[in-house]
């Protein structure tokens, strides 16, 4: 299963970033996610039993959600992340030989830029989709600037500061999708609330047409 794979079927562009989830919470909130829509799901590895976490989440929904980790800072993190079934590989930076590792391993990376420099060094290390992050300090006018000059082919998202209220805008500033933190998940959130708020995203995504 990949991305690609995930899109196709109809699913809304979010990646839920699940911060600060522990291991014993992970598997409802991520039934929660894919009864309202949401099929890319995202453990950061600065969270509790961050690899724990997720070989529950693969276990529990991996037949029916893209799951993986985030803040992955080194190579042999993205080899510890493939070991517990995880696919999706986010950064909040720019590391080639995370990039690399990634690919090479068949899963998915999906790497943080800020500049045009590091959107091509991204890009040169094998990356098909790039976070903007953190995208609301930059806003759609810088992305739509930085996607005039990006290689065919390679696609970008919006992370930090994006939801519900603003799907649309970067959507039709040429993202393909968005990364969704705090406004799908804060630590201690119950499933419950995550599975709201999951829906009232996939609901103003759907809206737009």
């Amino acid at each position: 299963m990949t991305i690609d794979d995930i899109l196709a079927a109809g699913a809304p562009p979010v990646v839920a970033i699940l911060r600060g989830v522990k291991p014993d919470e992970v598997v409802a909130i991520g039934e929660a996610l894919v009864e309202a829509g949401i099929r890319l799901i995202e453990v950061p590895l600065n969270s509790p039993e961050p690899l724990e976490g997720i070989r529950r989440l693969v276990a529990a929904v991996g037949d029916r959600a893209l799951c993986g980790a985030g803040t992955v800072l080194e190579p042999e993190a993205v080899d510890a992340v493939k070991a517990v079934g995880g696919v999706l590989i986010v950064t909040p930076n720019t590391n080639a030989a995370v990039i690399a590792r990634a690919v090479s391993l068949g899963m998915e990376p999906m790497p943080g830029f800020a500049t045009p420099t590091e959107a091509f060094i991204a890009a040169a290390a094998g990356a098909r989709r790039l976070k903007l992050f953190p995208a609301v300090g930059y806003g759609t006018g810088y992305l739509k600037a930085i996607r005039e000059v990006l290689p065919k082919g390679v696609a970008t998202w919006a992370v930090g500061g994006t939801g519900a209220g603003n799907i649309g805008e970067w959507l039709e500033a040429g993202c393909e999708g968005l990364g969704v933190g705090g406004g799908i998940y804060k630590a201690g959130d119950s499933a419950e609330v995550v599975g709201e708020r999951a829906r009232a995203i996939v609901a103003a995504w759907k809206a737009l047409g």
